[in-house]
């Protein structure tokens, strides 16, 4: 499955790599650069900029900060959601305060969503290696509004 998008969103997201929020970073080098099936970050999708994307699982990662819960934030978040499972993906919204406060329970999260959505690949069969850093150990995060 090839996924179209916009080439004027290829210059747009490389300098959100470059400028990810702290929470992406966390998120990224703690966990999702080494994950497999493989993630990309900040990968262009139709006319919009996912914050990480699997191929393999058809999965999007948005993590919302303080903006994404504004009148405003939760519309533009709602028609692009609507738009990316159109495409057949799935969209998790993640809060950064649940990547600050619970990160080993989202990393849980991802890794059990990614591997429901890819219950026969080979790459499941071997082991998850558990995230590094802080965060707290939790069964339960709340990743959708």
């Amino acid at each position: 499955m090839s996924l179209p998008y916009k080439a004027k969103n290829i210059g747009i997201a490389k300098n959100l790599r470059k400028n990810a929020t702290l929470q992406e970073r966390h998120l990224w080098y703690d966990f999702l650069s080494s994950y497999r099936p493989r993630f990309q970050r900040q990968k262009a999708i139709g006319d919009f900029i996912a914050d990480f994307f699997c191929h393999e699982a058809k999965l999007v990662i948005e993590l919302d900060g303080s903006q994404h819960y504004t009148e405003q934030g939760i519309k533009k978040d709602s028609f692009r959601t609507e738009k990316l499972e159109e495409q057949g993906l799935l969209v998790l919204h993640i809060s950064n305060s649940d990547i600050k406060d619970n990160f080993r329970g989202v990393c849980e999260y991802i890794n059990m969503i990614a591997s429901e959505r890819v219950k026969n690949s080979p790459n499941f069969a071997k082991a998850q290696q558990p995230p590094r850093g802080g965060g707290q150990s939790g069964n339960e995060t709340s990743t959708s509004r």
